[in-house]
Protein backbone atom coordinates (compact mmCIF):
# COMPACT_ATOMS: atom_id res chain seq x y z
CA UNK A 1 0.00 0.00 0.00
CA UNK A 2 1.35 3.41 -0.94
CA UNK A 3 0.78 6.32 1.42
CA UNK A 4 0.82 9.97 0.42
CA UNK A 5 2.11 12.55 2.90
CA UNK A 6 0.03 15.69 2.48
CA UNK A 7 1.32 17.61 5.53
CA UNK A 8 4.64 17.91 7.36
CA UNK A 9 5.58 14.89 9.41
CA UNK A 10 5.92 16.90 12.68
CA UNK A 11 2.22 17.59 12.69
CA UNK A 12 1.58 13.86 12.71
CA UNK A 13 -1.06 13.79 9.97
CA UNK A 14 -0.80 10.87 7.52
CA UNK A 15 -3.51 10.91 4.88
CA UNK A 16 -4.24 7.94 2.66
CA UNK A 17 -6.10 9.14 -0.38
CA UNK A 18 -8.99 7.21 -1.87
CA UNK A 19 -7.30 6.90 -5.26
CA UNK A 20 -4.20 5.43 -3.66
CA UNK A 21 -6.14 2.83 -1.70
CA UNK A 22 -8.42 1.79 -4.55
CA UNK A 23 -5.48 1.65 -6.93
CA UNK A 24 -3.49 -0.80 -4.81
CA UNK A 25 -3.76 -4.24 -6.39
CA UNK A 26 -2.42 -5.96 -3.26
CA UNK A 27 -5.62 -5.20 -1.34
CA UNK A 28 -8.91 -6.97 -1.84
CA UNK A 29 -12.07 -4.94 -2.34
CA UNK A 30 -13.16 -5.76 1.19
CA UNK A 31 -9.85 -4.60 2.63
CA UNK A 32 -10.01 -1.41 0.58
CA UNK A 33 -13.48 -0.56 1.91
CA UNK A 34 -12.38 -1.33 5.46
CA UNK A 35 -9.28 0.83 5.10
CA UNK A 36 -11.28 3.76 3.74
CA UNK A 37 -13.74 3.41 6.58
CA UNK A 38 -10.88 3.43 9.07
CA UNK A 39 -9.48 6.54 7.39
CA UNK A 40 -12.77 8.45 7.69
CA UNK A 41 -13.21 7.33 11.30
CA UNK A 42 -9.68 8.39 12.18
CA UNK A 43 -10.17 11.81 10.63
CA UNK A 44 -13.46 12.30 12.46
CA UNK A 45 -12.10 11.23 15.87
CA UNK A 46 -8.58 12.66 15.79
CA UNK A 47 -8.13 15.30 13.12
CA UNK A 48 -11.41 17.18 13.03
CA UNK A 49 -11.68 17.73 16.83
CA UNK A 50 -8.13 19.04 16.89
CA UNK A 51 -8.84 21.50 14.10
CA UNK A 52 -12.01 22.67 15.80
CA UNK A 53 -10.34 22.95 19.18
CA UNK A 54 -7.62 25.19 17.75
CA UNK A 55 -10.21 27.71 16.60
CA UNK A 56 -12.88 27.58 19.30
CA UNK A 57 -12.09 28.99 22.75
CA UNK A 58 -14.81 28.40 25.30
CA UNK A 59 -14.79 30.74 28.24
CA UNK A 60 -15.12 28.95 31.53
CA UNK A 61 -15.67 30.43 34.91
CA UNK A 62 -12.26 29.26 36.13
CA UNK A 63 -10.64 31.26 33.33
CA UNK A 64 -11.50 34.36 35.38
CA UNK A 65 -9.98 33.64 38.83
CA UNK A 66 -11.15 36.88 40.46
CA UNK A 67 -14.78 36.35 39.45
CA UNK A 68 -14.66 32.70 40.47
CA UNK A 69 -13.18 33.46 43.89
CA UNK A 70 -15.74 36.20 44.59
CA UNK A 71 -18.62 33.93 43.62
CA UNK A 72 -17.25 31.10 45.75
CA UNK A 73 -16.83 33.51 48.66
CA UNK A 74 -20.47 34.56 48.36
CA UNK A 75 -21.75 30.98 48.08
CA UNK A 76 -19.72 29.72 51.05
CA UNK A 77 -20.67 32.69 53.25
CA UNK A 78 -24.36 32.22 52.43
CA UNK A 79 -24.05 28.52 53.27
CA UNK A 80 -22.52 29.36 56.64
CA UNK A 81 -25.22 31.94 57.37
CA UNK A 82 -28.01 29.54 56.45
CA UNK A 83 -26.59 26.82 58.68
CA UNK A 84 -26.19 29.30 61.55
CA UNK A 85 -29.83 30.35 61.22
CA UNK A 86 -31.18 26.82 61.80
CA UNK A 87 -33.50 27.01 64.85
CA UNK A 88 -32.78 24.92 67.96
CA UNK A 89 -29.39 23.82 66.65
CA UNK A 90 -27.82 24.20 70.11
CA UNK A 91 -30.34 21.70 71.41
CA UNK A 92 -29.44 19.20 68.71
CA UNK A 93 -25.73 19.56 69.46
CA UNK A 94 -26.07 18.85 73.21
CA UNK A 95 -24.04 15.80 74.11
CA UNK A 96 -22.48 15.42 70.64
CA UNK A 97 -20.39 18.57 70.61
CA UNK A 98 -17.12 16.61 70.89
CA UNK A 99 -18.02 14.25 68.07
CA UNK A 100 -19.17 17.20 65.99
CA UNK A 101 -15.79 18.85 66.50
CA UNK A 102 -14.02 15.71 65.27
CA UNK A 103 -16.16 15.59 62.12
CA UNK A 104 -15.67 19.30 61.49
CA UNK A 105 -11.91 19.05 61.95
CA UNK A 106 -11.67 16.02 59.65
CA UNK A 107 -13.65 17.85 56.97
CA UNK A 108 -11.40 20.89 57.19
CA UNK A 109 -8.34 18.64 56.99
CA UNK A 110 -9.70 16.95 53.88
CA UNK A 111 -10.38 20.34 52.29
CA UNK A 112 -6.86 21.51 53.11
CA UNK A 113 -5.31 18.38 51.58
CA UNK A 114 -7.32 18.72 48.38
CA UNK A 115 -6.44 22.40 48.10
CA UNK A 116 -2.77 21.55 48.62
CA UNK A 117 -2.77 18.82 45.98
CA UNK A 118 -4.61 21.06 43.52
CA UNK A 119 -2.15 23.88 44.15
CA UNK A 120 0.69 21.46 43.41
CA UNK A 121 -1.01 20.49 40.12
CA UNK A 122 -1.36 24.15 39.12
CA UNK A 123 2.29 24.92 39.92
CA UNK A 124 3.47 21.90 37.94
CA UNK A 125 1.47 22.96 34.91
CA UNK A 126 2.76 26.53 35.20
CA UNK A 127 6.37 25.33 35.35
CA UNK A 128 5.77 23.14 32.31
CA UNK A 129 4.41 26.05 30.28
CA UNK A 130 7.38 28.17 31.33
CA UNK A 131 9.89 25.48 30.33
CA UNK A 132 8.21 24.96 26.96
CA UNK A 133 8.45 28.68 26.20
CA UNK A 134 12.19 28.44 26.70
CA UNK A 135 12.43 25.30 24.57
CA UNK A 136 10.42 26.94 21.80
CA UNK A 137 12.76 29.93 21.75
CA UNK A 138 15.79 27.63 21.65
CA UNK A 139 14.29 25.63 18.76
CA UNK A 140 13.60 28.73 16.67
CA UNK A 141 17.02 30.20 17.40
CA UNK A 142 18.78 26.95 16.52
CA UNK A 143 16.90 26.59 13.24
CA UNK A 144 17.67 30.21 12.38
CA UNK A 145 21.37 29.38 12.63
CA UNK A 146 21.00 26.07 10.78
CA UNK A 147 19.45 27.88 7.85
CA UNK A 148 23.02 28.62 6.77
CA UNK A 149 23.31 24.92 5.86
CA UNK A 150 20.86 25.45 3.00
CA UNK A 151 21.64 27.19 -0.31
CA UNK A 152 21.84 30.97 0.03
CA UNK A 153 18.44 31.87 -1.56
CA UNK A 154 16.64 29.19 0.45
CA UNK A 155 18.45 30.17 3.63
CA UNK A 156 17.33 33.79 3.35
CA UNK A 157 13.76 32.66 2.72
CA UNK A 158 13.78 30.42 5.79
CA UNK A 159 15.16 33.21 7.97
CA UNK A 160 12.42 35.57 6.87
CA UNK A 161 9.73 33.00 7.58
CA UNK A 162 11.23 32.24 10.99
CA UNK A 163 11.21 35.94 11.91
CA UNK A 164 7.52 36.16 11.01
CA UNK A 165 6.84 32.94 12.89
CA UNK A 166 8.65 34.27 15.95
CA UNK A 167 6.46 37.37 16.00
CA UNK A 168 3.35 35.16 15.87
CA UNK A 169 4.58 33.10 18.80
CA UNK A 170 5.21 36.24 20.86
CA UNK A 171 1.67 37.41 20.08
CA UNK A 172 0.38 34.01 21.23
CA UNK A 173 1.81 34.56 24.70
CA UNK A 174 0.71 38.20 24.96
CA UNK A 175 -2.89 37.85 23.74
CA UNK A 176 -5.34 38.36 26.65
CA UNK A 177 -8.09 35.96 27.64
CA UNK A 178 -10.82 38.07 26.09
CA UNK A 179 -9.19 38.16 22.68
CA UNK A 180 -11.18 35.27 21.20
CA UNK A 181 -11.21 36.67 17.67
CA UNK A 182 -7.53 37.56 17.89
CA UNK A 183 -6.66 34.04 19.05
CA UNK A 184 -8.62 32.47 16.22
CA UNK A 185 -6.90 34.67 13.66
CA UNK A 186 -3.55 33.95 15.31
CA UNK A 187 -4.10 30.20 15.08
CA UNK A 188 -4.99 30.49 11.41
CA UNK A 189 -1.93 32.60 10.63
CA UNK A 190 0.31 30.19 12.56
CA UNK A 191 -1.02 27.16 10.70
CA UNK A 192 -0.58 28.89 7.35
CA UNK A 193 2.98 29.91 8.16
CA UNK A 194 3.83 26.42 9.37
CA UNK A 195 2.62 25.06 6.04
CA UNK A 196 5.20 27.32 4.37
CA UNK A 197 8.04 26.62 6.78
CA UNK A 198 8.21 22.88 6.27
CA UNK A 199 8.57 22.84 2.45
CA UNK A 200 10.99 25.78 2.71
CA UNK A 201 13.57 23.36 4.14
CA UNK A 202 12.44 19.99 2.75
CA UNK A 203 12.40 21.04 -0.91
CA UNK A 204 16.05 22.25 -1.06
CA UNK A 205 17.10 19.36 1.19
CA UNK A 206 15.55 16.85 -1.22
CA UNK A 207 17.29 18.50 -4.18
CA UNK A 208 20.70 18.31 -2.49
CA UNK A 209 20.41 15.62 0.22
CA UNK A 210 23.41 15.86 2.52
CA UNK A 211 23.94 15.31 6.25
CA UNK A 212 24.13 19.09 6.71
CA UNK A 213 20.77 19.78 5.07
CA UNK A 214 19.32 16.99 7.19
CA UNK A 215 20.24 19.03 10.25
CA UNK A 216 18.18 21.93 8.88
CA UNK A 217 15.20 19.63 8.36
CA UNK A 218 15.59 18.21 11.87
CA UNK A 219 15.73 21.72 13.31
CA UNK A 220 12.52 22.72 11.54
CA UNK A 221 10.92 19.56 12.88
CA UNK A 222 11.80 20.71 16.41
CA UNK A 223 10.33 24.16 15.72
CA UNK A 224 6.99 22.76 14.63
CA UNK A 225 6.90 20.16 17.41
CA UNK A 226 7.66 22.73 20.10
CA UNK A 227 4.58 24.73 19.09
CA UNK A 228 2.42 21.63 19.41
CA UNK A 229 3.85 20.82 22.83
CA UNK A 230 3.23 24.38 24.00
CA UNK A 231 -0.36 24.38 22.82
CA UNK A 232 -1.01 21.04 24.51
CA UNK A 233 0.48 22.32 27.77
CA UNK A 234 -1.71 25.44 27.69
CA UNK A 235 -4.78 23.26 27.32
CA UNK A 236 -3.69 20.96 30.15
CA UNK A 237 -5.71 22.56 32.94
CA UNK A 238 -6.95 21.39 36.31
CA UNK A 239 -9.98 19.17 35.60
CA UNK A 240 -13.41 20.63 36.20
CA UNK A 241 -14.20 17.67 38.44
CA UNK A 242 -11.39 18.71 40.80
CA UNK A 243 -12.79 22.25 41.02
CA UNK A 244 -16.29 20.89 41.65
CA UNK A 245 -15.02 18.56 44.38
CA UNK A 246 -13.17 21.36 46.14
CA UNK A 247 -16.19 23.65 45.96
CA UNK A 248 -18.56 21.01 47.32
CA UNK A 249 -16.29 20.14 50.23
CA UNK A 250 -15.76 23.86 50.94
CA UNK A 251 -19.51 24.47 51.03
CA UNK A 252 -19.96 21.49 53.33
CA UNK A 253 -17.24 22.82 55.64
CA UNK A 254 -18.98 26.18 55.84
CA UNK A 255 -22.29 24.48 56.59
CA UNK A 256 -20.64 22.67 59.50
CA UNK A 257 -18.94 25.89 60.60
CA UNK A 258 -22.18 27.83 60.70
CA UNK A 259 -24.18 25.03 62.28
CA UNK A 260 -21.67 24.51 65.09
CA UNK A 261 -21.09 28.19 65.87
CA UNK A 262 -21.98 29.16 69.45
CA UNK A 263 -22.97 32.66 68.41
CA UNK A 264 -24.10 33.90 65.05
CA UNK A 265 -21.61 36.60 64.08
CA UNK A 266 -21.41 37.64 60.43
CA UNK A 267 -17.71 38.54 60.52
CA UNK A 268 -16.66 35.31 62.23
CA UNK A 269 -18.61 33.28 59.71
CA UNK A 270 -16.72 35.12 56.98
CA UNK A 271 -13.27 33.86 58.04
CA UNK A 272 -13.39 30.35 56.54
CA UNK A 273 -15.06 31.44 53.26
CA UNK A 274 -12.50 34.24 52.87
CA UNK A 275 -9.50 31.98 53.39
CA UNK A 276 -10.82 29.29 51.06
CA UNK A 277 -11.73 31.81 48.35
CA UNK A 278 -8.22 33.29 48.52
CA UNK A 279 -6.84 29.78 47.99
CA UNK A 280 -9.15 29.35 45.00
CA UNK A 281 -7.95 32.69 43.64
CA UNK A 282 -4.30 31.69 43.86
CA UNK A 283 -4.86 28.26 42.30
CA UNK A 284 -7.04 29.61 39.51
CA UNK A 285 -4.62 32.45 38.78
CA UNK A 286 -1.68 30.08 38.38
CA UNK A 287 -3.70 27.54 36.40
CA UNK A 288 -5.20 30.04 33.94
CA UNK A 289 -2.66 30.77 31.16
CA UNK A 290 -4.35 34.00 30.05
CA UNK A 291 -6.91 35.02 32.67
CA UNK A 292 -4.72 35.53 35.72
CA UNK A 293 -2.08 37.95 36.88
CA UNK A 294 0.52 35.18 37.18
CA UNK A 295 1.21 34.35 33.54
CA UNK A 296 3.98 32.87 31.45
CA UNK A 297 5.61 35.76 29.61
CA UNK A 298 7.43 35.51 26.32
CA UNK A 299 10.74 36.56 27.84
CA UNK A 300 12.95 34.16 25.89
CA UNK A 301 11.07 34.64 22.63
CA UNK A 302 11.21 38.42 22.98
CA UNK A 303 14.92 38.30 23.77
CA UNK A 304 15.47 36.12 20.71
CA UNK A 305 13.53 38.56 18.51
CA UNK A 306 15.65 41.45 19.75
CA UNK A 307 18.89 39.56 19.13
CA UNK A 308 17.79 38.70 15.58
CA UNK A 309 16.99 42.35 14.87
CA UNK A 310 20.40 43.43 16.10
CA UNK A 311 22.25 40.75 14.10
Amino acid sequence: MRAVLTNPVPQGRLKITQDTVLGDSHLSSRDQVALLGFQHTLQRILINPVQQERRIYMFKLVDFPVVFSLLSLLVMWVAARLAASVPNREKYLEGVRDNYGVVFGATLTLLGLIIGFTFSMAVGRFDQRKSLEEEEANAIGTEYVRADLLPAPDAEKVRGLLRDYLNLRIRFYNTPNLGTAALGQLDTSTAQLQARLWPAVTVPASVQPTPLTTLAVSGMNDVLNSQGYTEAAWKNRIPAAAWALMLVIAIFCNLLSGYGAHKTHALLLLVVPLLVSISFLLIGDIDSPRGGLIRVKSENLTSLAQSLQNS
